[in-house]
């Protein structure tokens, strides 16, 4: 659609912060107001309203759209949604490790117990971690420890761990950018070790490549809208 404003400010209100186009509140697609909880998240949605130009497109507001997101989807059904996140704990990459060759078996283990051992220490949890991908149960207080943990995030975080969770394929490698202010460069590395073992081995051609640049870029705003949200 047509850019049909000049000025974007930040106000702050009760709730938190909005974001005004001409004097005008910005509303989601379901009409609520898009109030922010922090100054900081909303000077980076203001951010991307300012840099749109003739046209505004969506696609390049990605803090807007989470924020669309957190609203409109994740508060009014925080704690089934909050539910569905938790379920890749059963699940988590860092628990499934290659048969072999030894050289990737050594990555693995060299990014993702580390990971796993702060997970452990910070949950009081234990893993069950297995060689190929036949599924294998997780302890049920495991489960129960690491649900808690996502169900006691607000709903902004709760939006962006959702999408590092599906990204990462991994909640642990999701709940350390968020709560154990690990480098989340380093993190979506660990979560690609497979895809690039794969690639040293058989190469990747302009889509791939082009579609893991994006997958990165996303994970990265996702970590970013996590820490953005904090009051």
């Amino acid at each position: 659609m047509k850019r049909f404003y000049t000025d974007v400010t930040v106000v702050a209100e009760e709730g938190g912060h909005a974001i005004r186009l001409d004097g005008r509140p910005v509303r989601t697609p379901a009409r609520a107001s898009l109030t922010l909880p922090s100054a900081a998240l909303a000077d980076a949605i203001a951010q991307e309203w300012r840099a749109q130009g003739e046209e505004v497109d969506p696609a390049s507001m990605p803090m807007t759209g989470l924020a669309n997101a957190a609203i409109d989807h994740v508060a009014p059904n925080r704690a089934s949604f909050a539910e569905g996140v938790a379920r890749y704990a059963q699940s988590d990459l860092l628990c499934y490790r290659s048969n072999g060759p030894d050289t990737l078996v050594a990555r693995q283990a060299a990014a993702w117990d580390p990971l796993l051992d702060w997970a452990r220490g910070r949950y009081d949890v234990t893993f069950a971690v297995t060689q190929g991908i036949i599924p294998v149960p997780q302890p049920d207080e495991t489960l129960d420890r690491l649900g808690a943990a996502v169900v006691a995030l607000d709903p902004f975080i709760l939006t962006g761990l959702s999408t590092l969770v599906t990204l990462s394929g991994s909640l642990v490698c999701a709940l350390a950018v968020v709560e154990g202010g690990h480098e989340i460069g380093a993190i979506w590395e660990a979560a690609e070790i497979d895809e690039a073992w794969q690639i040293e081995q058989w190469g990747e051609d302009a889509e791939a490549a082009a579609r893991s640049v994006r997958r990165a870029d996303d994970f990265a705003t996702a970590g970013a809208f996590c820490a953005l949200s904090r009051v």
